[in-house]
């Protein structure tokens, strides 16, 4: 007779909060004791170039908070540091598992990771469950009439909306089981200095947005010194929100922010769909022809926001210094590393994933092949955006400049820029036209 405690596992990955959470309604709905985990996986912390990582330092503050909710119900959050494998052995080694639940994680990495963990689960007679809660739509939930998958955001929005029934975005009622979650007297989850993490003190904006906000978003949403965009991607990334909810306050408040919803939705199901994306490829085949210039000392001065285009540069100096761009700034410095150096999308697209707080592969790879002409639904690859012209569109008091580049309008500015703007237009264009004409 096993003297091991009976447990059910909830395993947190990219759903870290106990509210309105569908892995963990299941778990809790359907067991009677649930041990909540999440791993520290080195196969992914291990790759990172900098102990003083942003989104380390937000999961784990996110996780103190969980685990504080957690003990006040005489549970506890169980946390690992290592591989997922090793950690489930310990688990099974320890109690008697009877199940483990989780949810759907779409990235590549993930997909060989759920499948491993299933398959040593599967040898001790362990059911693995995972559930769609990161979107409302997944996979290939919409598809076309023909049944194929869309590569067009505006017909795969209409399918969306035509699709979407109310009932999709009501919430999972946890807290009525939150009785189920298994008692002890738990230890402190592992600390940052023990993973040889730096903490990094930044403002991390709140997980709601206001109605007042998104019923002004369309008109606000394009101005970098303006408060006009909701902040919440970090939240959406590690969902510490839930999609359900900003969906039901989308429905009510701005079209053009539920819009903004689905495009995440949208990109998801091309990683879903084509699969190549995750593994260096342009969408279009065609567009990995082009010869890249790939300068690095021009690179390097892009990074370090010190092109001589100052709506570039103040770009960059925020993402360096906060983690966050405003996302019109982020077309305007992905199209002139693009464009205007000709440097190769895959190179900023890394720089991004290094920088990024909000960080997310198929976001940030839909923003960078779209920036590139390379992706689905792109910008054609013969428009070029001019940085003064954005400048004077969007920042036209310079007030976001000033924040970033306090040096502007001195003589400390950089008084030659990279690279004259007509002269890299013109550049692009005969590149990218021969590329693309051969073998056409």
């Amino acid at each position: 007779m096993s003297l091991k405690k009976k447990v059910s596992i909830f395993w947190f990955r990219r759903d870290l909060r106990l509210e309105d959470q569908a892995g963990l309604f299941h778990a809790l709905h359907s067991s009677k004791s649930v041990l909540p985990i999440f791993i520290f996986d080195r196969n992914i912390l291990d790759k990172l170039d900098h102990r003083q990582d942003r989104r380390v330092t937000f999961i784990h503050q996110t996780l103190v908070g969980l685990h504080t909710q957690l003990t006040r119900n005489g549970s506890g959050l169980r946390t690992f540091y290592g591989n997922p494998e090793t950690a489930f052995s310990e688990l099974m080694n320890e109690f008697e598992v009877e199940a483990v639940f989780a949810n759907h994680d779409y990235e590549g990495y993930a997909i060989q990771r759920d499948w491993s963990i299933q398959n040593l689960l599967n040898k001790h007679g362990i059911g693995f469950q995972t559930y769609k809660d990161q979107v409302i739509f997944e996979k290939a939930e919409i598809l076309s009439n023909s049944g194929t998958p869309y590569s067009i955001f505006t017909p795969y929005s209409n399918k969306w909306k035509a699709e979407f029934r109310p009932e999709m975005a009501q919430p999972y009622e946890n807290q009525q089981y939150i009785s189920r979650f298994f008692q002890w007297q738990a230890k402190p989850i592992h600390s940052l200095e023990e993973m040889d993490f730096i903490p990094v003190s930044d403002h991390i904006p709140a997980n709601v947005v206001s109605d007042e906000l998104l019923q002004n978003y369309g008109a606000r949403r394009n101005f970098p010194a303006q408060p006009g965009t909701s902040r919440l991607s970090v939240h959406l990334r590690f969902g510490t929100i839930s999609i359900r909810t900003l969906v039901r306050q989308a429905m009510l408040q701005s079209e053009t922010w539920l819009n903004e919803l689905i495009w995440r939705e949208f990109y998801m199901s091309i990683l879903w769909h084509f699969p190549q994306v995750s593994k260096g490829k342009s969408f279009r085949k065609a567009y990995d022809r082009i010869p890249w210039r790939n300068n690095e000392t021009e690179f390097q001065a892009w990074c370090e926001g010190k092109t001589g285009f100052a709506i570039v540069d103040a770009g960059m100096r925020e993402l360096n210094t906060t983690g966050f761009m405003h996302n019109r700034v982020r077309m305007i410095v992905a199209s002139f590393l693009v464009k205007h150096l000709l440097i190769d999308w895959r190179w900023g697209e890394a720089y991004f994933a290094e920088k990024l707080i909000d960080f997310d592969f198929s976001a940030n790879n839909g923003g960078w092949q779209w920036a590139s002409g390379s992706g689905c639904d792109a910008a054609p690859y013969f428009r070029v955006f001019n940085p003064l012209l954005q400048t004077e569109k969007f920042d036209k008091n310079h007030t976001y400049i000033k924040k970033w580049v306090p040096e502007y309008n001195s003589l400390n500015y950089l008084q030659n820029p990279l690279v004259n703007h007509e002269f890299a237009r013109k550049r692009v264009l005969e590149v990218y036209k021969q590329a693309l004409s051969e073998n056409a």
